[in-house]
């Protein structure tokens, strides 16, 4: 019997202005299951290219009435149930309406919608299941990181946030994709080791870097004040911005007693109306124990503000989460996601952050307009260009 070859498809480059219509990755993920093994590197270069081919398809089928003839695709049974289930269809991928909003934190162009690195980094926040870090470490593989990542810049979010030894996968991302995502450092460690660490979140790329929230109020309860002001003047010194987190509003009032402030501030922000937060003991289960002291704090300072577990990882619906923190004061939001809800994640924010806000703090970070910031590129690009051919 003559052996069939199996042919990887062709590269294709992907172009910065991706088409916003984000088609069923389901339907694409089952195409890719057919390209071979070839290694890390030539995998993820040949996954990006033939995933964006994919995606077209599928849009193109939806323009075209392939599946009902008006350009919309028919609903189809979620299920069928009885004694013995025999079929299941997935849900439809929902297409992205509109790429997430961009802001400024110093001369740092970052989306207001963050990928946050906890469930990438396998630090999952579960109640009492014991096996759930477990397993989001066994899902997120470095192809599966790769793939989130650049479905979150098809998305428009631009940035990623975790801890400072995250850094290799965002480097293995530029080497083998054409992606562009920021990486900002979280600075999580001892006391004692604070000041290294951040020289060496700073050396690796980091756009910017903070001091993590657990880090923060370790150093508030052993009294080390003074690491503050020393940490965010190496950062300063290096030309990025710098910032202080905290679980604890007490923590960030230390912060301000030593006479300095961040770029930014990194602060847990989340209401109490979900079942596990009502417990008799506390057990992984509350991320903001202050929610309404945070919010008045917050509403008096000048300096940006990176609200996190804004879900209370995983308690709270992103419509609820997303409005909350939004109409808290919070200038962007840090949000764990899995590659599954990027899509629906990115449209939820885009609908809340297009509709009234009942929002008392002034927003403290400008907008960006993406089609003038692409407009920029896309020029210093053609000005690099000619300088090469004239050189």
């Amino acid at each position: 019997m003559e052996e069939k070859k199996v042919v990887a498809p062709k590269m294709e480059t992907v172009e910065n202005n991706v088409s916003e219509q984000v088609a069923s990755r389901r339907s694409v993920l089952r195409k890719m299951v057919a390209i071979p093994v070839l290694g890390t590197a030539a995998t993820v270069s040949v996954l990006q290219s033939y995933e964006d081919k994919c995606l077209a398809d599928e849009t193109d089928k939806g323009k075209s009435g392939e599946n009902g003839g008006n350009g919309e695709k028919k609903e189809s049974i979620q299920g069928e149930s009885g004694a013995t289930r025999t079929s299941f269809t997935p849900p439809p991928r929902p297409r992205l309406k509109e790429k997430i909003p961009m802001s400024k934190i110093g001369n740092v162009n970052i989306s207001r919608l963050i990928l946050g690195g906890n469930l990438i980094g396998g630090w999952a926040h579960a109640r009492d299941l014991i096996y759930v870090s477990d397993l989001v470490k066994a899902y997120h593989t470095e192809q599966k990181v790769y793939e989130t990542f650049y479905l979150a810049e098809q998305c428009g979010i631009n940035t990623f946030l975790g801890h400072y030894s995250l850094f290799k996968m965002v480097e293995g991302y530029w080497k083998w994709t054409s992606g562009k995502m920021q990486f900002i450092a979280d600075c999580g460690c001892a006391p004692e080791q604070l000041l290294d660490t951040v020289k060496h979140a700073i050396d690796i790329g980091s756009v910017a870097c903070y001091i993590q929230g657990e880090t923060t109020d370790r150093i508030v309860r052993e009294g080390k004040l003074d690491l503050f002001p020393k940490a965010m003047q190496i950062i300063r010194d290096a030309g990025i911005p710098c910032g202080i987190g905290a679980h604890r509003i007490d923590s960030l009032k230390a912060v301000e007693s030593t006479g300095t402030a961040p770029d930014f501030w990194m602060k847990t922000f989340h209401h109490h109306n979900y079942w596990s937060a009502r417990a008799e003991s506390e057990h992984d289960n509350i991320y903001c124990r202050k929610p309404d002291e945070t919010r008045d704090w917050m509403e008096k300072r000048k300096e940006a503000w990176i609200a996190f577990k804004v879900l209370a990882a995983g308690a709270l619906r992103p419509e609820d989460g997303f409005r909350y923190a939004l109409e808290g004061g919070a200038d962007f939001l840090c949000v764990g996601m899995y590659d599954f809800q990027m899509v629906q994640n990115a449209n939820t924010f885009c609908n809340v952050w297009n509709s009234p806000l009942n929002r008392k703090r002034k927003w403290m970070t400008p907008n960006v307009d993406r089609k003038e910031l692409l407009r920029q590129e896309r020029e210093a690009a053609k000005e690099e260009s000619e300088e090469d051919e004239e050189a």
